[in-house]
């Protein structure tokens, strides 16, 4: 089966299958990685191993002979290079020589292997001892307010690191810990908050062996999370229905070949996924859940009034929601005609997938960025949860709301306490074990940390991994403001963009891998993480660390917080440091409820449960039910359609994980040898009075006066509803205002941007 007509560039192979393969030893090669990286490769993702820094969905408690999928391998092979970049590398080149390279020429170069600092006069990082780091690290967050400082922390930080890290802060003074949850899951995190009580899905893996039906908005699976492939596969096999909505035609979400199947490798036989796959309009899923709803309302009335029986679940909505009458209401107000507009979806196709839905006892509601990243994401994943309320599939086995998060501890590093609200935080428990008074005012998130950046209002930055300027908004004004900082602080395994925009004094601080031995004073240690499904996992490095002076993220952490805040005899970091499970035991006591023997556990063959009480339906919100929310908007988008005007939808090519660009192949949309491409149908296309082949600038229609463009694209024809075009990330994030987020969690809404064409 073929996603694209033969205008235009697409893949008609299936996801996973040789293209995998293939996709795996062509990363192999290029790392010049040695044979013995494939017994790392055995260990990924099982207990005892190591937990892949890629995706973060759950780990089976039984795996697969090879527990990790394409763009897992590229992931530890990208880490397990022979490449090394030295200092002799940074003496040969300037950083203003640098900032031309392209992201996948920075990372490159291989492993960082020394402590680095930025010397102005020479305009190159040389080496230096990581002793002379922290001490002048530690001087200059002395200087500052502690408010002026930001403590940002990328996804792949271990629960160990994450803790300290947010203790460091709030020891320090200040809750200003954006992450890059900030960027990507935070509308999950407020609106699930605030109309189930909980911040996080309700699923756990074996929900995926019991539902009837499976509906995905906006998620990516064949490239953000391929292993999520193998329980789809299996559900489908066993008659599960799964509906999907995308203005994309992901092929993941279309066909899946085993690549551990080697009758289906030999064969060529692939499953199909998808049982409906819908092309809505970029932040259209707000209307087409709309249209779901009001569908099973409208079977209801029917139902009802020719069998006194009923399609919903009364008793669930009547024991454990609130204001059903009130969205009711609001359904039956909802034309037909706005729907269909807003969705970009037929009533007739929104009343087949209605259908699937009524007719299924068990549904799992499942999103990705797709839904999250709008002006108005907060209210679909309200509308999502509306939807399952109406036959009562929350908090049953089989059933429930699952956001597939990104980044391998990203939802992990928010449960141990990263995070800007201190609400989220018990702060009375780490008073009592730290001796100490946290601050109580609300920290920045991305958002508000780009605009104190940009103000002058932030006077240092440190990045516990991750690739902050690149992957945020507005880059040239941040790029351009970030000099006039103070001091930056990067803690990072390889090179990127934002190690050459620098404050006044900056460091470069290389730090282990997850599969390498992180040895301490008490021997080899362990870290953990959390997965999507809320299981926490531990992981062992065994591979021989790039560099013999290499120190571990936590053992960062601890140096930098000695180095800043004055001695505390409750605060104890080279004890911590010495040994991780000390940590540990500091996390169980400040959360008890959740990580009860939590050392003893860590190592529980599938991770153990940290538990959920919207699973159990005891709803922690302010009535204390869940919550029947009344949309605004069918349009989440957050700006009007116009002449000119197209929404962009910015994508990730399965040869990238977030900013990291393993290379120039996306297999799976046909696009090969380069990203600076604009994906339009070929309709839309000619109406714009364009050809195929064409290099345009897109240009920022966003109103407030800025302006912003990206040039030399080429138009490419590519199947995708009116109205939009698609083009990559982080390359297009220049054309995104800080302004445009959600309007609830300030995540920035980088999938669907108001732009307009310029012919170059």
């Amino acid at each position: 089966m073929s996603d694209s007509s033969d205008e235009t560039v697409g893949y008609d192979g299936p996801a996973g299958g040789w293209g995998s393969l293939q996709g795996i030893a062509r990363i192999f090669g290029k790392e010049m990685d040695s044979p013995a990286v494939l017994e790392t490769l055995r260990r990924q993702n099982k207990p005892g191993g190591f937990m892949c820094v890629s995706c973060a969905w759950g780990k089976p408690a039984k795996p697969h002979p090879f527990e990790f999928c394409e763009n897992g391998a590229k992931a530890t092979l990208w880490e397990a290079t022979s490449r090394r970049c030295t200092p002799d590398f940074f003496a040969e080149h300037s950083v203003s020589e640098l900032q031309g390279w392209t992201d996948h020429a920075l990372e490159q170069q291989g492993r960082l292997t020394h402590p680095m600092r930025y010397d102005r006069a020479s305009d190159r990082y040389v080496p230096t001892s990581w002793q002379e780091a922290f001490d002048a690290i530690g001087a200059e967050l002395q200087a500052l307010d502690p408010w002026s400082t930001i403590f940002y922390t990328s996804g792949r930080a271990s629960l160990e690191t994450a803790y300290l890290y947010a203790l460091f802060a709030r020891l320090y003074g200040h809750n200003n810990l954006p992450d890059s949850s900030n960027m990507c899951h935070e509308t999950t995190s407020v609106e699930l908050k605030k109309v189930i009580g909980s911040p996080v899905g309700t699923c756990v893996l074996s929900d995926f062996e019991l539902c009837d039906a499976i509906f995905f908005f906006g998620q990516n699976t064949g490239s953000n999370s391929p292993r999520f492939l193998h329980p789809l596969q299996e559900a489908v096999q066993r008659g599960c229905r799964i509906v999907t909505f995308n203005p994309v035609r992901e092929r993941g979400s279309i066909a899946f070949r085993n690549p551990q199947s080697p009758t289906e490798m030999l064969t060529g036989k692939d499953t199909p996924i998808s049982e409906l796959y819908f092309q809505v309009k970029p932040g259209g899923d707000l209307a087409a859940i709309m249209g779901l709803c009001k569908h099973v309302l409208e079977r209801e009335a029917r139902q009802w009034a020719s069998e006194q029986r009923h399609l919903i679940d009364v008793d669930f909505i009547a024991q454990h929601t609130q204001d059903f009458d009130g969205f009711r209401q609001c359904v039956e107000q909802t034309g037909w005609e706005e729907i269909e507009r807003e969705s970009g979806l037929s009533r007739a196709d929104l009343a087949a997938a209605g259908d699937i839905y009524c007719e299924a006892r068990n549904v799992i509601g499942v999103y990705g960025m797709g839904v999250t990243q709008h002006v108005h994401g907060s209210q679909t994943i309200g509308m999502l949860v509306n939807l399952l309320m109406l036959r009562g599939n929350l908090g049953k086995e089989g059933a429930g709301i699952s956001p597939v998060r990104g980044h391998s501890n990203v939802q992990g590093q928010r449960t141990v306490g990263i995070a800007e609200k201190p609400e989220l935080v018990p702060l009375d428990a780490l008073k009592k074990l730290f001796g100490f008074d946290p601050p109580t005012e609300k920290g920045m998130n991305t958002v508000e940390a780009c605009e104190g950046i940009i103000a002058g209002r932030v006077k240092a930055f440190i990045g516990l991994g991750g690739n902050f300027v690149r992957a945020i908004p507005e880059r040239a004004r941040m790029e351009k403001a970030w000099t006039g900082m103070r001091l930056t602080v990067q803690i990072a395994t390889r090179l990127n963009r934002s190690h050459l925009v620098n404050g006044e004094v900056a460091y470069l601080l290389p730090c282990l891998g997850r599969s390498e031995e992180d040895m301490q004073a008490s021997g080899p240690q362990t870290v953990t993480m959390e997965d999507s499904l809320s299981c926490i996992h531990g992981s062992v490095g065994k591979r021989k660390p790039a560099s013999e002076h290499l120190l571990s993220e936590l053992a960062i952490v601890a140096g930098l917080a000695k180095a800043t805040l004055p001695t505390n005899p409750k605060v104890r970091w080279d004890e911590w440091t010495g040994d991780y499970g000390k940590v540990r035991d500091l996390i169980e006591a400040t959360y008890p409820d959740q990580f009860a023997d939590f050392s003893k556990r860590m190592f529980t063959p599938g991770g153990f449960y940290r538990g959920n009480k919207a699973r159990e339906r005891i709803w922690a919100t302010e009535s204390g039910k869940a919550e029947f929310t009344l949309p605004t908007t069918l349009r989440a988008c957050g700006f009007e359609d116009a002449p000119g005007r197209y929404r962009l939808i910015t994508l990730r090519s399965n040869d990238q994980f977030n900013t990291t660009i393993y290379g120039y192949s996306d297999r799976m949309r046909g696009v090969e040898g380069t990203r600076d491409v604009l994906l339009m149908n070929p309709d839309e296309i000619a109406r714009a009075g364009l050809e195929t082949g064409q290099v345009v600038a897109l240009v920022s229609d966003a109103g407030d006066g800025e302006h912003r463009e990206v040039g030399g694209l080429v138009v490419t024809p590519f199947s995708l509803p009116d109205g939009c075009v698609a083009a990559y990330y982080p390359e297009m994030n220049p054309l995104i205002a800080l302004s445009h987020h959600d309007q609830l969690s300030k995540t920035p809404a980088s999938k669907s941007v108001p732009v307009r064409i310029r012919a170059e």
